[in-house]
This record gives C-alpha cells, sequence and structure tokens, in this order.
C-alpha cells in the first residue's frame, strides 16, 4: 500500500511521517505549491531530531514530494497528474491544516474545510479507494467545559471556543456526508494539546505552548519593561514581576499528549480493519495536566505573576488588555472536562497509556537548554498547584 501524507511538515506531520517511514518503503508528501523546501524541512527535523544517517541518507529516495494547492479543485495540479496521484495511493492521511485560535473563521474554513474537501475528492477519485485517516481535534466538543466528551459525540448545540474548533467542526460533519455517500471508510483521529520535551528550535516547527508563550511574551514588550500589572504601580508581585489577572479555574485541567506517542497511537490505529464507516479515536493523554502547573510554566518562561480570576476584569490594566486581545488562548484555562478514550484503551491495553507530562517535561520543550529557570528547579514537586484564585 502506497501512501499520501499531507502537513508532512507541521509539528505532528513531522513525526506521523516517521512511523510512517517505519510501516512503508516510501511515502508521497503532498506539500503546499510553491514552498520548494519541504524535503529540505523533513530531512532537516530529522538531522536535528538524531535520526540514523543512513535513514536520512535514504530519504530522498524514499520521499515523492507533489506540490498541491489543497484549497484548490484537483489540488491545482492538471487533470492527468490528479488521476495519477490518486490512482497510485491505497491510503491518504490527512494532517494539514491552520491552528490559528485566533483566526476568522472565512479564513479557517478555506484552509480546514475545504482542504478536507479536495483530499476526500482526491480518495473518491482513486482507483484502489484508497482509505482516508484525518486528523481533527479532540476540542470539537467546544464549549462544553465540564463532563465528559465522547468519541461519537459531534454536536455543535455548546457552540465553540473560536473559529478553529469550529471549523474542524465543520471538517468532521463532511467526512460524514462524505462516508455516507461513498460508502467509504474514514478514521478520524482527534488528538488534545500536543506537545514535546524537545527544547525549541529556529528549524523546527513550533507547538501551542509556545505560540502562548510568545503571546505572553510579546504583550509584556509592547506595554513595556517597566509596565506594571493590575492595581497601578502596586500591581507587581515581591520579586518585581507584573501581576496579570486571567480567567481561570483553580480546578481546571488540560490534556496534553506528548506528540510523538500521539503519532505513533495513530498509525497503530490507522492498522485496524475499519468498520466501513466513520471510525473516531480520542488520541489523549490518561491523565490531565492541572491548569494550575500550565499558569506556573508560563510565570517562570515570562516573568509574570499570573492571577486566576473567576471574571474578566472592570479595569484591565494595559498588559491585561493586550494578554485579552486574545481570548481564544486563555478561555482554556477554564475547562474540567475529560475526553473518554475507552475505544483506544481497550484495543491496546496498556501499551495505550503515556508518558508523565509535568512541569519539567514542558519545561524541557519550551526553554533552550543553556535557560535556567526564575525561581525554584521545575521539579514534579513543582507541579503542585499554586496559581492564586481571586
Amino acid at each position: 500500500m502506497h501512501v499520501a501524507l499531507t502537513g508532512a511538515t507541521g509539528f505532528l506531520g513531522l513525526r506521523l511521517l516517521r512511523c510512517l517511514l517505519d510501516t512503508h518503503r516510501s511515502v508521497t508528501v503532498l506539500a503546499h505549491a510553491g514552498s520548494g523546501d519541504a524535503l529540505h524541512r523533513v530531512t532537516r527535523f530529522f538531522e536535528l531530531t538524531g535520526a540514523p544517517e543512513p535513514f536520512v541518507a535514504e530519504l530522498p529516495g524514499r520521499l515523492r514530494v507533489v506540490e498541491t494547492e489543497l484549497e484548490q479543485p484537483g489540488l491545482g495540479l492538471s487533470r492527468r497528474a490528479f488521476q495519477e496521484l490518486a490512482d497510485g495511493l491505497g491510503a491518504i492521511w490527512h494532517s494539514a491544516g491552520s491552528i490559528n485560535l485566533e483566526g476568522e473563521l472565512p479564513e479557517l474554513r478555506r484552509t480546514n474545510v475545504e482542504g478536507t474537501r479536495r483530499v476526500l475528492e482526491l480518495a473518491a477519485a482513486g482507483r484502489e479507494r484508497p482509505v482516508v485517516h484525518h486528523v481533527s481535534t479532540a476540542f470539537v466538543a467546544g464549549s462544553r467545559r465540564e463532563g465528559v466528551a465522547y468519541e461519537d459525540e459531534l454536536d455543535d448545540a455548546y457552540g465553540f471556543e473560536n473559529a478553529y474548533e469550529r471549523s474542524k467542526y465543520e471538517a468532521e460533519m463532511l467526512i460524514h456526508a462524505w462516508s455516507r455517500e461513498h460508502r467509504r471508510p474514514v478514521a478520524v483521529l482527534r488528538p488534545s494539546i500536543l506537545v514535546t520535551d524537545l527544547p525549541p528550535h529556529p528549524e523546527l516547527p513550533s507547538h501551542p505552548l509556545q505560540v502562548i508563550e510568545r503571546i505572553l511574551r510579546d504583550a509584556r514588550r509592547t506595554a513595556g519593561p517597566g509596565s506594571p500589572g493590575h492595581d497601578g504601580p502596586e500591581g507587581t508581585d515581591p520579586g518585581g514581576r507584573p501581576r496579570v489577572r486571567l480567567v481561570g479555574h483553580p480546578h481546571g485541567r488540560l490534556n496534553l499528549m506528548q506528540v510523538e506517542h500521539a503519532a505513533e497511537v495513530m498509525v497503530r490505529l490507522a492498522g485496524r480493519t475499519p468498520s466501513g464507516g466513520v471510525d473516531t479515536y480520542h488520541v489523549v493523554h490518561d491523565r490531565d495536566v492541572p491548569v494550575p502547573t500550565i499558569v506556573n510554566l508560563l510565570e517562570r518562561l515570562v516573568q509574570l505573576s499570573i492571577d486566576l480570576v473567576a471574571t474578566e476584569p472592570d479595569d484591565p490594566s494595559a498588559l491585561e488588555a493586550l494578554v485579552d486581545f486574545y481570548p481564544g488562548l486563555t478561555s482554556y484555562l477554564t475547562h474540567r472536562r475529560r475526553f473518554d478514550d475507552t475505544r483506544v484503551r481497550a484495543l491496546f491495553g496498556p501499551s495505550a497509556a503515556s508518558g508523565r507530562v509535568d512541569l519539567d517535561y514542558l519545561w524541557s520543550g519550551l526553554a533552550p537548554r543553556d535557560r535556567v529557570p526564575a525561581g525554584p528547579s521545575p521539579t514534579p514537586s513543582a507541579a503542585v498547584p499554586s496559581a492564586r484564585y481571586a
């Protein structure tokens, strides 16, 4: 079986590609037209992450790069090239998409919904009737902040925290309609927030917590080095760090999953015999991370003192107003829901369990090796909830 992968140069896509190359002799990479550097970016990832030299040397012969325009009919290819591509595939992995939590819905629909539509058209045109593996997100559960989100649920009754979540929900709805119309199987893989302990590097794609860190750091820089937090000049902690109020819950929790383990689980799931319809799997960690641990991490990274509050303050400081400009990021600090993954655990047993994601692990994936944390060393014991709740 020959496989194609979209999003192969992304944070998750690179790990999926690594797992796929363990089980397939070659992979077709559907890269963004005009980028021209997909093979180089893939090669650099494997070089930087310590892949064996013989493996890296074989990449040009094992990867076929096809430049496409994912949002265009026929992927922007000629009719003949499109058909030849479709007929040569036994499976399609769709991992490409925008994860911009602050993006506008029309823009996100073009990438996440129309991109999915074009991938399904490729699958429908294939002589070998390729199986589709679609990477969605557990956050299609939307704005339901408590209770349990189940794998077979797909409902917009709760609304969504942002346009990204809605676009991924609409893409899943499109998949269900396509599967019914064509009577074809699709595996929908819903990861939670993906993280790594691999130190950041300018040639490696960033992950969601890096984006949050960057926003907080930019907000502090824009507000000025001496800008106080709330309550005017008194709005600092004993160490002189600005105090910032963020809406969150002291008992909130987030599901953070190691990206390497998520990719491994997804490729193992692809080896299951499909039911014939849409099979949906939550690819999530078996233990959530307390929101105060996330707060502790951000405080260390950005040199802020964060107070969790129940509602948005009526008197925001300049720094708080800048942070609040990105509400799609901070809304998750109120979540206390759980993602059910009974199906995955029933299939894989103990091997479905994830390694520990604690303050130590998260720090390693956000701070360069030469960066010394402010305050106490981020050991597992430091992961005890320490954020204040006002």
